[in-house]
């Protein structure tokens, strides 16, 4: 079975196509600047890469180029369109109303339309029109949607409940959903597999570190707890966005600068975090530099991300009842030491023992262990496989 993953956005469009017999990617690339000028795929598969340029005013045009690539005498890994078995689409937010993957069909369309769009306004309709181009394109394909959130769905309402009118939860859905589930679903897998032992014998706190950051409890398996909201604002500080912060400052902060509600949630989303922080950069990179240099804004922006990152680790264990893993994963995550390092200082009376040879060893894009061996809980550090997770449920929904 070979499953085509696609991650659309508003103006790109990712892709990988897996073999569900080995799990191998047989081919990946990227389309760029959909609808805008200069548009271009860039496609790797059969150990070679192509870059295709050509004007796409739309997604179906990107999506046809894609399919055209799969097929290309030089690059290509199949013969025809029928060798794909179906299609995992990546969706950011489910809301209440689709619970696991979901198979497409007309009604659930409607679903997706009418009722998630204004929970992910930047993602979910560009994702749909990633969707209905593929449809259009591959009509006789199975569709399948593949949320962000559905790993989520395990939190009991003590965790994902808002401390709002309960009538008004019911009746407009406002509760926390989370984001990057297929990241946390993947790693805390994987970290089951690594120390040898069943998911649900586990407590594992899951640390999806990169521009966009969150933090989840995985208890015996299932999420109970995660750090994001009602959208991927909440939670620690990250790349430009604020994290979590006091309602009440938000409005006060909103009537200073004279912002209306729109452009007060860009500020908080686009001109906040480690950026508005260090006044530097929302790339890790260059406040590790700027910290280096003795630019002190840098300094106290890396210190808050640790320090935040520190109390939900601290807080998810709480809740658990214990900690057996601690898994780094996702750009920052997975590449940046010092930020690991100041996360685990201190978790000491948790039972972690850092190992900061290890830490330093460079990232070789394999499981990673950074506690030492005598380390009551396990700390690791485990590239994450998004697209591996959309195909895998995909197949397994067929």
């Amino acid at each position: 079975m070979k499953i085509l993953v696609v991650n659309a956005g508003s103006s790109s469009l990712k892709y990988q196509l897996i073999d569900m017999q080995t799990e191998a990617v047989l081919a990946k690339g990227g389309v760029e600047r959909i609808g805008i000028a200069g548009s271009l795929l860039k496609a790797k598969g059969n150990g070679k890469e192509k870059v295709y340029t050509q004007d796409m005013p739309n997604h179906k045009i990107a999506i046809e180029l894609v399919l055209k690539a799969l097929q290309d005498g030089e690059i290509g890994v199949i013969k025809s369109m029928d060798e794909i078995d179906a299609v995992g689409n990546r969706i950011v937010a489910s809301g209440e109303y689709f619970k696991k993957t979901t198979l497409v069909t007309p009604e659930v369309l409607k679903t997706l339309e009418e009722k998630t769009f204004e929970l992910a306004p930047l993602h979910n309709p560009a994702a749909a029109t990633g969707l209905k181009a593929c449809i259009e394109v591959m009509p006789k394909t199975p569709m399948a949607l593949v949320f962000d959130t559905s790993f989520h769905q395990t939190m009991p309402e003590k965790a994902y409940m808002y401390g709002i009118k309960y009538e008004d939860y019911k009746e407009y859905g406002v509760r926390k959903y989370g984001a990057h589930g297929t990241s946390h679903k993947f790693v805390s897998q994987e970290a089951a597999k690594y120390l040898g032992k069943q998911p649900d014998k586990l407590k594992i706190v899951t640390c999806h570190l990169g521009n966009g950051s969150s933090i989840s409890a995985v208890d015996c398996g299932k999420c109970v707890d995660t750090s994001m909201g009602f959208t991927p604002l909440a939670g620690v500080l990250m790349g430009t966005r604020s994290g979590d912060i006091d309602a009440s400052a938000v409005e006060f902060l909103a009537r200073k600068k004279g912002l209306n509600h729109a452009d007060t949630v860009t500020y908080l989303n686009k001109q906040c975090g480690v950026a508005g922080i260090s006044g530097v950069s929302s790339d890790f990179r260059d406040l590790i530099a700027g910290e280096e240099s003795g630019n002190e804004r840098c300094a106290l922006a890396l210190d808050m991300f640790a320090y935040q990152t520190k109390k939900f680790v601290g807080a998810y264990a709480a809740a658990m009842g214990g900690l057996d893993c601690i898994v780094f994963t996702a750009g920052i995550g997975e590449n940046t030491p010092t930020v690991r390092e100041d996360v685990c200082e201190g978790l000491e009376f948790l039972g972690v023992k850092f190992d900061k040879a290890a830490n330093d060893r460079k990232n070789d894009g394999t499981v990673h262990e950074i506690s030492a061996k005598d380390s009551k809980v396990k700390v690791l550090v485990i590239p994450t496989n998004e697209e591996l997770v959309i195909a895998r449920e995909t197949a397994e929904l067929l």
